[in-house]
């Protein structure tokens, strides 16, 4: 069945958000096993697959700096709210009977194992899921820049993004009933329309190692596969043709 796949390794960039559901706070139980069977599909139809999860639904450290907390030590705060997140996803993942490897950017041995990008590589060309934690392990860097630059360093064809709306607009949906979404869109044409694609690290990183991006609806059951298969969701950044 993986001949049939469009492609082969994927970078899936999970927000904490996501893991909210109808809930102010936490995680979702319901929605955490959702995602979690959506990725064991994909990963079973022979799909190699790596996930970055943020912390935004336990902590925010840029939200905390603004109210007057120092923002390393925020950020910091931030990174192992994702390895919480990153922990709760393996396990919703090895109930399903997948293999999974927890990877952080910060020390923190007796959870999960430290990222090393080789060791990486090697759990995923060996069948495993590798989520990986705590960003970048540097303050002042978004979970997006490390979703882009894991999936430069592990060979992703392509970064996932998982949001809660189904592409790219040229308007906010939720504010102008007339927004336009686009289907296809160059990198040059993100930053001339300054679209909110992702952060200029992230979107940087991206269009210099020509990793295309792929900005999709996580709550419409199905959409991974269907990318994975090859059809048309949400909106594709890439160099233009």
């Amino acid at each position: 069945m993986a001949e049939a796949l469009h492609y082969q390794r994927i970078l899936l960039k999970l927000s904490g958000e996501a893991l909210l559901g109808k809930a102010e706070y936490g995680i979702d139980p319901e929605v955490l096993r959702r995602i979690a069977r959506e990725i064991a599909e994909v990963h079973a139809a022979g799909v190699q697959v790596g996930v970055v999860i943020g912390g935004g639904n336990i902590f925010r450290g840029a939200g905390l700096a603004a109210a007057g907390m120092d923002r390393v030590t925020g950020d910091h705060m931030g990174m192992l709210a994702t390895v919480m997140n990153a922990l709760a996803l393996q396990d919703a993942l090895e109930k399903l009977g997948a293999k999974v490897r927890v990877m952080s950017a910060i020390r923190i041995n007796d959870v999960c194992e430290d990222f090393i990008r080789r060791r990486a590589v090697r759990h995923i060309e060996k069948g495993r899921i590798v989520v990986f934690a705590a960003g970048l392990g540097n303050p002042f860097f978004t979970t997006d820049s490390a979703a882009a630059l894991r999936a430069v360093e592990i060979g992703a064809q392509v970064l996932l993004k998982a949001t809660k709306v189904d592409g790219v607009y040229d308007a906010d949906p939720a504010c102008h009933r007339n927004a336009h979404r686009y289907d296809t869109l160059s990198y040059d044409e993100v930053i001339e329309r300054k679209l909110a694609v992702m952060d200029t690290a992230a979107f940087a990183l991206c269009r210099d190692h020509d990793l295309p991006i792929r900005i999709y609806d996580l709550g419409h059951p199905g959409n991974l596969m269907r990318i994975v298969r090859g059809e048309s969701v949400g909106t594709l950044v890439r160099a233009a043709a």
